[in-house]
């Protein structure tokens, strides 16, 4: 008993020093190990809710960047002085309709690394869509594969401190989390229903990581984390060339934890667009981007950060995320008939 309890004495300061981590990692992906966050959600609704997949009506593929809290200090009692990196996401997606399919097809590739935890997931999306009303309503399902991993190596504890620090790093031996790296895969699964009316209105209700899968070897586990989704239009009556597009998304994580984004776009000739939104409880955040010859979309965003995590002086002065879609319309002409007739003879 005495033991274990000098280990546990051995691994406060570093618990400690990777406190502010488990922070920014509850607070980027809501409650899911992960599940990212992204200001440009509006234009990334495929991540969000597999039965998206196909409803724009184009092929579409989306690069998302994003890097969290720039100028946060993080103080650790490592070697190398540092606690890991800072929150960053690269999220890849496409989608398009299968009209043999009665709906549409995607993929999902996200990145996401923080502090010494990292995360690379795959999913496959299939939506079916139908006519209801004035739009489409869908579901959709999608198979998820995530490969997690920690860098257990690069954690020491408060005892090794005592020694020299070049040949401390992963001596520690936390029972808990062990010093050697650790990676493992989990299998999970999604769904979600999705109504449009194009050019006027959406919602949709999503459920991610239903099957919850756990991982023994590093102690993670996915959270199933449900997500409600809109978005409306309005075009000015005398001035048609501007839109107004408000939009908000709602998290939860197992109806434990929420988190909720309101947004609210300008939109000139569907050519330029600049907007606000707000992240409760952690971000104002500003967006623009422009259209080009309407088939490749680029946009910028910049969170203010309002959260006990700014503003400089060590701490974050703000996140910037990078957008850009590409989207065209596959259009395959319909064979002429084919005539075809013998020669009649009439007497």
């Amino acid at each position: 008993m005495a033991k274990l309890d000098r280990q546990k004495q051995n691994t406060q300061s570093s618990k400690k020093a990777l406190l502010l981590v488990c922070f920014m990692l509850f607070m980027s992906a809501v409650v899911a190990q992960n599940e990212g966050q992204y200001t440009h959600f509006m234009f990334n609704r495929l991540s969000y809710n597999p039965a998206y997949a196909g409803s724009s009506g184009n092929v579409s593929a989306t690069i998302l960047y994003r890097s969290q809290w720039l100028g946060l200090t993080l103080q650790a009692p490592t070697p190398t002085g540092e606690a890991g990196s800072k929150p960053t996401d690269l999220l890849f997606t496409f989608d398009m309709p299968v009209s043999w399919l009665h709906g549409g097809i995607g993929l999902n590739f996200t990145s996401e690394k923080i502090g010494y935890h990292s995360n690379t997931a795959i999913g496959i999306d299939y939506a079916f869509r139908i006519f209801w009303g004035p739009g489409t309503l869908a579901a959709g399902i999608e198979a998820n594969l995530l490969n997690c991993s920690f860098e257990t190596s690069n954690l020491f504890g408060s005892g090794d401190l005592s020694g020299d620090p070049a040949t401390a790093k992963g001596s520690s031996n936390d029972p808990l989390i062990g010093s050697q790296d650790a990676s493992d895969f989990l299998i999970d699964a999604s769904t979600g229903i999705y109504y449009q009316v194009p050019g006027l209105y959406y919602v949709g209700l999503s459920a991610k990581n239903l099957l919850a899968a756990h991982s023994t070897t590093i102690n993670i586990h996915n959270t199933r984390t449900f997500y409600l989704i809109g978005g409306y239009e309005y075009t000015f009556p005398y001035n048609p060339s501007f839109k107004i597009k408000p939009s908000a998304i709602i998290k939860s994580g197992n109806f434990s934890v929420f988190q909720a984004d309101l947004a609210c776009l300008l939109d000139y000739e569907n050519v330029f667009w600049a907007g606000l939104s707000y992240r409760w409880g952690d971000a104002v955040n500003f967006l623009a981007g422009v259209n080009f010859a309407k088939i490749m979309q680029v946009g910028v965003a910049y969170d203010l950060t309002t959260s006990k995590l700014g503003f400089g002086n060590g701490r974050s002065y703000g996140s910037v995320e990078f957008y850009v879609n590409a989207a065209f319309q596959i259009t395959i002409p319909k064979r002429p008939p084919t005539v075809s007739g013998n020669t009649l003879y009439l007497r």
